[in-house]
């Protein structure tokens, strides 16, 4: 499966711990399938480095943050009048709705390494 919706960043710390981040912003109908890709990611992560996800410090190799908001908004129709040096604003009727989500993984070099190939992503320093 190829990555539609999750763009993904990396970088790496001076102690070897790799983070990869990515943020992802859609309307409901593309809600499941960028639930899908959550999902092939955190499932590729448990499934291949199982003694995560924890705190490094407690030698986990990955650990993650899951994030998601659900944004509500109307269009705001703006007028500006020259005679009376006003502006007037009217709100439409339809509500339009996004949701974000964000994830945050943080790893060994090894798991950022095994991440990059198996998702197909640069390593950006």
């Amino acid at each position: 499966m190829t990555l539609r919706y999750l763009d993904f960043e990396f970088s790496e710390n001076t102690e070897g711990i790799v983070t990869i981040d990515a943020m992802a912003s859609v309307r409901p109908q593309d809600l499941a399938a960028l639930h899908r890709e959550l999902s092939l990611v955190l499932d590729w992560a448990h499934s291949h480095f199982p003694d995560g996800p924890g705190p490094a410090d407690d030698g986990a190799p990955w650990d993650c943050d899951l994030q998601g908001t659900q944004e509500r908004s109307v269009q705001e129709r703006l007028h500006y009048d020259p005679q009376t040096r006003r502006l007037a604003s009217t709100l439409g009727s339809a509500e339009a709705v996004r949701h974000t989500v964000t994830l945050s993984i943080s790893g060994t070099a090894v798991f950022g390494e095994a991440f990059r190939e198996r998702f197909g992503v640069g390593v950006a320093g």
